[in-house]
């Protein structure tokens, strides 16, 4: 790679049209030092019963401690067997959840726990298990336990199904996603309750919750079991109102009477934004009856909170599981704070109670807990409060490290204090910490959000020389950098010049935008380049605008490059010519598809499909030739 010659086509792009760097800023001040949150408001937090909370005391951790430190033998089945703790639902699916990265464990666990009386399986756990069997090395486990899963009247529920076939197919297990599809419709074809069940749900939602409901589904005489009312529930899931009326009627049946499975599938239903106060309502329920939200429950509705930013209740979430015995992990701390620090506006008071929850039940501050907490202050622009909680990193023994300075740097970009930012790179280097290609992005993208290409390119330069090597994340932030300037030429010769003298394979996403680019811009010839470079990159050709652009503006040549440009064979494909000759008969230009068509090779003039085409588009032709006439 010739160094030297990209660092000066940097400079060659900063000094086009742009003036000189600015002078650094002052280095920003450090404050004392933050050792406590007792500054931190209090917080609203859910107190289980004290006699539920000491009988399971810290049991569910100490069997996963002993697991994780032994291999599966006799004696830690015996091991097992002489640990005092209450085999539930929801301590069996916490213990699980802890053992997701050792398959080989969560294995030896689950069959010396179906052997114990008194527990049965359910179907959401049999869930979790199918999930932590999903990778190539346990697809043998993966496999008894799908079998043993229908021998005992489960069936596979269509959100694991779909989680399952897209990591198969990620993980390109072809041969394990056909044969999971083969099952997972033979199940439902073999399956008598799953008829049953859609009856059921079909009269609840064909009607407004009543009597005459209610009378229909008695009698319709259903046997009621926890499996039943699971499916019937998750059929419900997108009117969780009338799932909740159903939940209370079967309750009222004789001989039934929910159960801690029954409960959390409600909880899964009810925890969406429109359903919070009947959400809590049922969660009270649970703990009154002495059961609990398992582990699994708790992950799935946090992400939903996550997603549609709910960070009020995914705090008071959190505070009331960390008041149970299935407490969420660091790494569910950690998440909880990285996915509110994102927020449009954040409520600071939300942070501060999560870490003083956290340290509250005996836990100390880790170095993700801290870069959770910097990274908000950051993102709220408290770069003062920032300072100390860097000093009380570095007080506990936690060095910042490139991801802590990196979220330093985004904030200060966001706040328009760019001088500063760059200033923290220098700081970095003279720290021992030198910034890497992640820290130099952000700082790059700041420049670029705020308009500033000659300064992103400047950091460019100085990252090429410090011997940076750049990837595609930074070749996408400086290209769409060029083209929100309007200097599309710039963006692409920069992108041309990046691939030949790096060898960086950009994003496939980088390649349609800077295609869209060229195009608005008129420059065919170089779209079609950029589209021969992604063939070279083998990713899969963008050719539609370019097509739709020739269609309105391109000649039979320009046509016939594109199409000799979308393959690496002699010919491309049916498809290819079909859709550029449908192009110019949609815009009228029927003449010149049929000097394409001469142009094409003789199995494409022959074939059928491209002589019905041009059939209906002469007829159609025709047609409108005869309504002008007439008119």
């Amino acid at each position: 790679m010739n160094r030297a010659r990209l660092i000066l086509s940097a400079v060659k792009f900063s000094r086009i049209a742009f003036s000189t760097r600015l002078p650094p800023a002052p280095p920003v001040p450090l404050l004392s030092q933050v050792t406590s949150f007792s500054h931190i408001s209090q917080s609203k937090s859910h107190s289980f019963n004290a006699n539920q909370r000491c009988c399971f005391s810290s049991s569910p951790n100490s069997v996963v401690e002993l697991l994780l430190g032994n291999d599966w033998s006799t004696e830690l089945s015996n091991q097992l067997e002489n640990t005092p703790f209450l085999i539930t639902h929801e301590t069996v699916v916490y213990i699980l959840r802890k053992l997701d990265h050792a398959p080989d464990k969560a294995w030896g666990f689950y069959n010396w726990v179906t052997t114990r009386d008194g527990f049965v399986p359910s179907s959401s756990l049999y869930s979790l298990l199918l999930r932590i069997f999903a990778d190539k090395d346990s697809m043998k486990k993966f496999w008894i336990t799908l079998r043993k899963m229908k021998e005992q009247g489960f069936c596979l529920d269509e959100e694991t199904y779909t989680t399952l076939w897209r990591l198969f197919k990620k993980d390109q297990m072809q041969s394990d996603a056909v044969a999971l599809k083969q099952f997972y419709d033979r199940m439902i074809q073999e399956n008598a309750m799953d008829g049953v069940v859609k009856k059921v749900a079909g009269v609840i939602l064909e009607a407004e919750w009543g009597d005459e409901v209610m009378k229909r589904l008695e009698d319709m005489k259903i046997v009621l079991s926890d499996n039943f009312v699971i499916r019937v529930l998750r059929e419900l899931k997108n009117r969780p109102f009338k799932a909740l009326s159903f939940f209370h009627w079967v309750a009222t049946c004789e001989g039934y009477k929910h159960s801690t499975v029954t409960y959390n599938a409600m909880a899964r239903v009810l925890g969406k934004e429109d359903t919070m106060g009947e959400f809590w309502i049922i969660v009270e329920e649970m703990k009154s009856a002495g059961y609990y939200i398992d582990i699994d429950s708790y992950i799935k509705i946090s992400r939903h909170f996550h997603k549609y930013k709910m960070n009020e209740e995914s705090v008071k979430f959190y505070e009331f599981m960390m008041d149970s015995p299935f407490k969420p992990s660091t790494q569910d701390c950690s998440l909880l704070l990285r996915n509110m620090s994102a927020s449009h506006k954040l409520d600071l008071s939300l942070v501060f109670r999560v870490v003083k929850k956290y340290e509250a039940t005996g836990n100390v501050l880790s170095k993700a807990i801290y870069d959770g907490l910097h990274r908000s202050l950051v993102n709220a622009g408290s770069f003062a409060e920032a300072d100390k909680i860097l000093n009380a990193m570095r007080d506990a023994g936690c060095e910042p490290d490139n991801i802590t300075y990196s979220q330093l740097v985004f904030g200060l970009c966001k706040a328009g204090r760019f001088e500063e930012a760059s200033k923290v790179l220098d700081d970095m280097e003279a720290n021992g910490c030198p910034p890497d290609i992640k820290t130099w992005t952000i700082l790059i993208q700041g420049h670029c959000n705020a308009g500033q290409l000659e300064k992103a390119l400047m950091c460019f330069g100085t990252m090429m020389r410090k011997d940076g090597n750049a990837d595609a994340d930074l070749v996408d932030v400086l290209v769409k950098g060029f083209v929100d300037q309007k200097k599309i030429d710039g963006g692409y010769t920069f992108l041309v010049e990046m691939i030949n003298n790096t060898h960086v394979r950009p994003w496939q996403a980088t390649y349609k935008h800077i295609i869209e680019s060229l195009l608005g811009a008129s420059k065919l010839e170089e779209s079609m380049n950029v589209l021969r470079l992604m063939r070279q990159h083998n990713y899969p050709p963008y050719p539609e605008p370019i097509v739709q652009y020739i269609s309105k503006y391109g000649t039979v040549l320009d046509a016939a490059d594109l199409l000799q440009a979308l393959s690496s064979k002699q010919y491309p494909s049916l498809a290819a010519y079909k859709n550029v000759f449908e192009a110019f008969f949609k815009e009228g230009r029927h003449s010149e598809a049929q000097d394409l068509l001469y142009k094409c090779p003789y199995h494409v003039r022959e074939h059928y499909q491209i002589g019905k085409l041009f059939g209906s588009a002469k007829n159609g032709e025709a047609a409108t030739l005869a309504n002008k006439t007439v008119t």
